[in-house]
């Protein structure tokens, strides 16, 4: 496995190792592209594909719980282009808990993205959401809107919000690992 999985959260590491072995017996390869990711990454990661005036409204709202750290790792990130990659600001994604991973799918030595593509009767990205819950896993390909199918993670609950967080302890947090 790759070295990246070191900062994983060790429950969450096990259980995707295991999914990814699973797979691998299958005959579907996947592999880690990104497991723990900073709030800085995460922070141009979602400016990437925002107008200045969300960037704005952001900030202020992160201010407004109390979450300093995570508003001035949003303004640091400067300006950003590319296309929609995540809806989380940072802190607000696993991926800054090290309880998510993104994955690709390997076809013959290359990184296959299609969700359509059907290689020995399956895709790769379906197999891994049809499985991951088999590991106690949540994968993104299995979420209602915004489809995620390279992502999945340790928690049922779509950020650490929606775990029962507050914005201050959230921030808190982040503050203490990455600050």
């Amino acid at each position: 496995m790759s070295l990246c999985l070191d900062t994983l959260n060790p429950d969450f590491r096990r259980r995707l190792e295991a999914l990814l072995n699973a797979l691998h017996d299958r005959h579907i390869d996947l592999r880690v592209s990104t497991a723990l990711r900073t709030p800085q990454e995460q922070a141009r990661l979602w400016r990437q594909s925002r107008s200045a005036a969300e960037i704005v409204a952001a900030i202020a709202h992160l201010k407004s719980g109390g979450a300093h750290f995570m508003a001035d790792t949003l303004a640091a990130a400067g300006r950003c282009s590319g296309p929609p990659v995540t809806k989380s600001l940072p802190g607000l994604s696993w991926h800054q808990w090290g309880e998510a991973a993104d994955c690709f799918w390997l076809v013959d030595g290359a990184a296959e993205w299609s969700t359509s593509k059907v290689v020995n009767g399956d895709n790769g990205y379906h197999a891994l959401a049809r499985e991951a819950a088999r590991f106690g896993l949540t994968a993104g390909g299995n979420w209602p809107q915004f489809k995620d199918w390279p992502h999945v993670q340790l928690r049922a609950a779509a950020s650490p919000l929606a775990a029962g967080m507050s914005l201050l302890d959230v921030d808190k947090e982040m503050r203490k690992r990455f600050g």
